[in-house]
């Protein structure tokens, strides 16, 4: 079994629930158990700001399935929602996005799956939901989760709760 960090994030519709309802199909997983989840984040609009107010949090999760398998599961669960990947459109609006953080300690670079998330240490909005479950969780080159959110600000994200 390889312990999973899943960053969630979402700002179309109701959020909030889509977020609760992406919990729900990670535990449903195949060959994979959901250990701890964070609770809801409001976060700002980031990289494009022309966009409402996303809601974020994390998910750990156990797993016997391979990064790049665990990316196609996550990649399905977000079509299931909606999610349409425009080609050259980045940090837009979206229905759910659901990105593999880390995956135990490993390094992978792939060019469809890099881990740990290139952005990680630098992305408040991702590292405050995982402190919450995995202060513990090491980003491989750049230490434990504890230590990369002392390191970010922090500025408007907001616990809303589950």
């Amino acid at each position: 079994m390889t312990t999973a960090c899943i960053g969630l994030g979402a700002n179309l519709g109701d959020a909030a629930q889509t977020l609760r309802d992406a919990f729900e199909a990670l535990a449903a997983l195949p060959h994979t158990t959901l250990r701890a989840r964070s609770q809801l984040y409001s976060t700002p609009a980031w990289g494009n700001l022309d966009q409402p107010a996303f809601v974020n949090a994390a998910a750990l999760l156990e797993t016997t399935l391979s990064g790049p398998d665990l990316l196609d599961a996550l990649l399905a669960i977000e079509r299931g929602f909606g999610r349409v990947r425009a080609p050259g459109v980045h940090w837009g609006p979206r229905t759910l996005d659901l990105d593999l953080l880390l995956y135990g300690e490993q390094v992978i670079d792939l060019p469809q799956l890099q881990v740990p998330h290139p952005y990680l240490h630098e992305r408040a909005f991702a590292l405050l939901p995982l402190a919450e479950i995995a202060p513990e969780a090491v980003i491989p080159g750049r230490g434990r989760v504890r230590d990369a959110v002392m390191r970010v600000e922090a500025c408007g994200i907001a616990p809303i709760g589950g």
